[in-house]
């Protein structure tokens, strides 16, 4: 039985708008010749297989289902109360196989000394054998290091075979759509004489591909990344903080982009009255401090929520309530600075030559603001997106250290850190979780800043004119 939380519902139509947007800049030369300027770069496209993987995990853990409960009647369908993902589906082995406590990157052994009875009888103190860690090694301490290289170089032979077919795929549709052969489609995109950096395209779809098959391999027998205090795997809870991040960098944009658009260039094409009550609107909201803000917002729902907890049938409503809310907060405190941009390119465009000439023919206001303003302003609503988005989900990150973020029920790298800040404390110290939430968020926010870099200066006209 699927079950479609606010959440989904908005990534799914942030997803039909980029779809809708893309076939309508292939229409207008002003925006399709940034992009096929973007195509061009090596660093550009790398990042791009980058965002893609992760925004393809974001999307599989977004459809959310209630699991068919298996019962002797045949004739009648039961359903359980608990709500999983398809990601959880293909994470099965990483969600079920939890340890007892804490347990370090590919071990074999607890991380913490027990009371072990020996089959003697005899008590000793030792390093008790994890469940599922090794679990098919009769003696760890000597077959370890052996079986984790074995099962590395399984998994580097697998990527190259499974990257080896991709990219053949990928190649025979390019040479097809292009009436050319197999050969010269090859040659094309290997010596860069193609409008697309395919070389660079390629080269890290091999590199992602090798890593997830060499971590699959790995996950079979090990934890990855080792368990937390309750011993679950801290790879799942990676994979799974995955769609937060995404969640919170892509929505708090599509909240705050109608206000930043529709209130700056009003601003700049009105002037007078209208422009002093928007500037003493966005100066206001400036001048509140944004944590404060956003504390005071949460804990607000939090008492709402408390209040009306049988509007909720299950805590994973109530987190996603939870992570809409901070999205909505976070859009608002943050489409100030769109909008001075906005304001300022107005000012300048509303006495070029070709808007005084549609105002002299008549033409009404908010036709000129749409059809000739906003065009040549996308150029900076475009750069703005991509560089906001790296600073959202690090603002995540720092929110729910602070425990003023997402709810501690959501995976979240924010409450990986938050979680892990007892654990430095340790002697010896667990590091592997804060290890793991910086490793992923540190690989998708450097590509969507690299992405962020090409999309600037290909939407930058003056670069362009250079």
């Amino acid at each position: 039985m699927p079950v479609i939380f606010v959440t989904d519902s908005l990534i799914f139509l942030l997803l039909f708008g980029l779809v809708a947007f893309f076939f309508y800049a292939r229409k207008q030369e002003h925006l399709s010749a940034p992009w096929r300027d973007v195509k061009k770069r090596s660093l550009a496209m790398s990042s791009a297989v980058v965002l893609f993987f992760f925004v393809f995990l974001g999307v599989l853990d977004s459809l959310h289902f209630h699991p068919k409960v298996e019962t002797d009647k045949k004739s009648e369908t039961i359903y359980s109360n608990e709500i999983l993902s398809v990601l959880d589906i293909l994470l099965n082995d990483l969600r079920l196989k939890n340890e007892k406590t804490y347990s370090a990157p590919l071990a074999s052994y607890s991380f913490s000394k027990e009371l072990i009875e020996l089959e003697s009888g005899k008590k000793i103190r030792d390093y008790p054998r994890l469940v599922y860690g090794g679990a098919t090694l009769s003696n760890p301490e000597n077959e370890s290091r052996a079986d984790i290289i074995k099962r590395i170089s399984f998994g580097l032979l697998y990527g190259l075979l499974i990257s080896f077919i991709v990219i053949n795929l990928i190649i025979i549709i390019l040479s097809r759509s292009r009436n050319e052969t197999y050969t010269t489609t090859l040659h094309n995109c290997l010596n860069k004489k193609t409008n697309t950096h395919w070389f660079s395209i390629f080269l890290t779809i091999s590199v992602v591909l090798i890593a997830i098959a060499i971590l699959y391999n790995l996950s079979k027998n090990y934890h990855v990344f080792g368990t937390d205090k309750v011993g679950q795997d801290v790879l799942y809870q990676a994979l799974k903080s995955i769609r937060t991040g995404l969640v919170i960098g892509t929505l708090t944009t599509l909240v705050m982009l109608p206000f930043a658009i529709a209130m700056g260039l009003m601003a700049g094409y009105f002037r007078g009255w209208v422009d002093d009550v928007i500037q003493y609107l966005y100066t206001t909201l400036n001048s509140i401090p944004g944590v404060l803000l956003i504390a005071a917002s949460i804990l607000l729902l939090q008492v709402y929520i408390s209040n009306h907890a049988d509007d909720f049938n299950s805590i994973e409503q109530r987190a996603d309530l939870r992570l809409l809310f901070l999205c909505i907060i976070l859009g608002i405190t943050s489409w100030t600075g769109l909008c001075r941009l906005l304001r300022a390119e107005a000012l300048k465009l509303r006495e070029i030559d070709y808007v005084q000439a549609a105002k002299a023919f008549g033409v009404r206001d908010y036709k000129v603001m749409f059809r000739h303003l906003l065009p040549n302003v996308m150029h900076i609503v475009m750069i703005s997106i991509v560089l906001d988005f790296s600073g959202l989900v690090l603002a995540e990150a720092v929110l729910s250290y602070i425990n003023i973020g997402v709810d501690p029920s959501t995976y979240s790298w924010g409450n990986m850190i938050n979680s892990a800040r007892l654990e430095m404390a340790r002697e010896p110290i667990v590091w592997w979780s804060l290890s793991a939430a910086f490793i992923f968020m540190f690989i998708l926010v450097l590509a969507a800043n690299l992405f962020s870099d090409a999309v600037r200066d290909a939407f930058d006209p003056r670069l362009r004119e250079l």
